[in-house]
Order: C-alpha cells, then sequence, then structure tokens
C-alpha cells in the first residue's frame, strides 16, 4: 500500500526575505498606507485579498498627498511618472497620477508588500516593556506615518468637535486605532455605510494627532554668495 506523504515530505516554501531596516521600512509603509486610503472599485465592498499585488497606477485627487508618495517611492528608489489631468465638466477637479514604470514594478510590489506587513506587525504588537531603543522610536513614527497618509489621502470627516478619516480598509482603521494608542491619543471606530470613520475629539487628542503627522518644511538652499 502506497505510503501517505507526511507533512516532512512538502516541498519547502522559499525563505522569508530579511526584515526592511527601520528607515526603509518607515517609507514603505506610509506609502502603503497612503495606497490603502484609496476606495475600492465601484460595487466592491470586499477587503482587499491577501498577498494582491499593489495598483502600478495610482490616481489621488489632492495634490499634497500624490507629492508625498512620489516623495517616499523616490527615496526607496523607485521612479515614478507624474501627470496631472482636469477632469468634470461644470465642476473641475484635479486627478495626479502616479505610475511606476514596468522595469521597477517587482521592487516596488515587494517593498509595498513588506513594508504593510512587517509595519502593522510592530504597531500592532509593539512597544512592550523592554523593547530595544530603536523600535521605542520608530513605532510612534509609524503611527504618525499612518495617520499622515489617512489625512492625506482618505476622506477627511471634519466637525466642530472631532477630526476623523473615512476608510473602505478594516486593516487601515485597526492599524489608525492602535497608532493613535501608541501617540497618547484615544480613537474611536465608528462603522459607516460601506466604510468605517475613524475619529479623534476635538481639542488636545486633535492637536496632539496634527502635530505629530505635520512635516516639517525642508530648509530652504542657501543662496550663492556673490
Amino acid at each position: 500500500m502506497a505510503r501517505e506523504p507526511a507533512l516532512l515530505d512538502r516541498p519547502a516554501r522559499p525563505s522569508t526575505p530579511p526584515p526592511l531596516d527601520w528607515l526603509t521600512l518607515a517609507d514603505a509603509f506610509e506609502a502603503a498606507c497612503l495606497l490603502r486610503c484609496m476606495p475600492t472599485p465601484a460595487g466592491s465592498r470586499a477587503p482587499r485579498p491577501a498577498g494582491s499585488h499593489p495598483a502600478t497606477v495610482v490616481e489621488f485627487n489632492r495634490e499634497d498627498a500624490a507629492q508625498r508618495m512620489r516623495q517616499l517611492l523616490e527615496r526607496l528608489d523607485v521612479p515614478v511618472e507624474y501627470e496631472m489631468a482636469v477632469g468634470g465638466l461644470r465642476r473641475h477637479y484635479e486627478l495626479h497620477r502616479l505610475r511606476v514604470p514596468a522595469g521597477h514594478r517587482q521592487r516596488y510590489a515587494w517593498l509595498i508588500e513588506a513594508g504593510w506587513w512587517q509595519g502593522r506587525r510592530e504597531l500592532l504588537s509593539a512597544p512592550v516593556p523592554g523593547a530595544s531603543t530603536p523600535r521605542r522610536v520608530w513605532v510612534p513614527r509609524m503611527a504618525a506615518a499612518a495617520w499622515r497618509s489617512a489625512l492625506l489621502a482618505g476622506g477627511r470627516h471634519v466637525r466642530r468637535h472631532i477630526l476623523g478619516v473615512r476608510l473602505t480598509d478594516r486593516d487601515l482603521a485597526a492599524v489608525l486605532i492602535r497608532g493613535a494608542s501608541l501617540l497618547g491619543v484615544t480613537a474611536e471606530l465608528r462603522p459607516g455605510t460601506g466604510c468605517f470613520l475613524v475619529c479623534v475629539a476635538d481639542g488636545e487628542d486633535r492637536r496632539r494627532i496634527l502635530r505629530h503627522t505635520t512635516l516639517t518644511p525642508a530648509p530652504a538652499p542657501a543662496a550663492d554668495s556673490a
């Protein structure tokens, strides 16, 4: 009688790639959060399937979101092509389109996927007592990056008493809730029609989130001496 294959007979899976260093992880994770802020296709409420490849052409309706994505990818050595289009008849709107060239899509997809899963794991499980100094420094930075992405590319929901963002990605909503706590802020999750609303109270919580997510402008280049 033929022997049933044992567990050890199964082909070995490819080795797991080494984790990203903290600087690369922070940029890749923020880029992944920006992508996850984009709405799912019309008529679909299904979550993104695990292992799905990130879009290589992305359209933002805000220039600052597109420029931040462009900056992050360039720091990751992933070139992008940028173009702006104007649409609409009575009410004009702008679309800021980023396209990753074919020769760089494999690296881009790997960075986005690795950045998201490694960053998500760090945020949802850390920091813990006794964590290393780099982890204690970088995990709050990634929490701020997740909120910055949501405020740039998510659906802002601003009222007198709250600051919120609308998202269709459940995992990103969980990351924002956890990220807020790492920044010393209490965030609330409110289910909506086809989306999730993550919000913080007005006052000190709102000010703290905005303070952590504000990017410091780059210094102006020094003028050439005469």
